[in-house]
């Protein structure tokens, strides 16, 4: 397996610019998720810290694109009056990611499966940089 000509040394086994991508959406992700979680939010606060953890992740080698998308709705009960947010659980939280490295990205992708009932982390594509997309803007994840 060749190693990362971008950045030889990076990592101490040789990976392609594919795997080493894999790696880091995994490393941004799994930040966000265990970074975030338990940080009080409302639905008057949701998009600023949503705006807030995008533009920290985004400051991070390869990364190209995130999008976070926070539902204060979903969760635990919010309180009343002064105490009316709730803390920022895995059912609010949609993040992805999108990570270049030369002519190689990845988009992955960290949302809540109520059918697992679990906070899945999952690579959405993997490929070469399309040249008629080259300039485009990347496409915002589901909603």
């Amino acid at each position: 397996m060749p190693a990362n000509a971008e950045a030889p040394g990076f990592h101490r086994a040789a990976l392609t610019a594919r795997e080493a991508l894999l790696f880091e959406a995994g490393v941004k992700l799994g930040g966000v998720f265990h970074q975030y979680l338990g940080m009080p939010v409302s639905t008057t606060t949701a998009q600023g810290l949503a705006r807030t953890i995008e533009s920290a992740v985004r400051l991070q080698p390869f990364v190209t694109d995130v999008h976070v998308a926070i539902d204060p709705s979903q969760g635990a009960e919010a309180g009343t009056g002064r105490f009316a947010y709730r803390y920022l659980s895995p059912e609010m939280l949609v993040v992805e990611v999108t990570l270049q490295d030369g002519p190689t990205t990845v988009v992955a992708r960290l949302e809540h499966r109520a059918d697992l009932a679990y906070p899945l982390m999952s690579v959405l594509t993997v490929g070469a940089v399309d040249p008629e997309r080259a300039g485009a803007p990347p496409a915002r994840p589901r909603d």
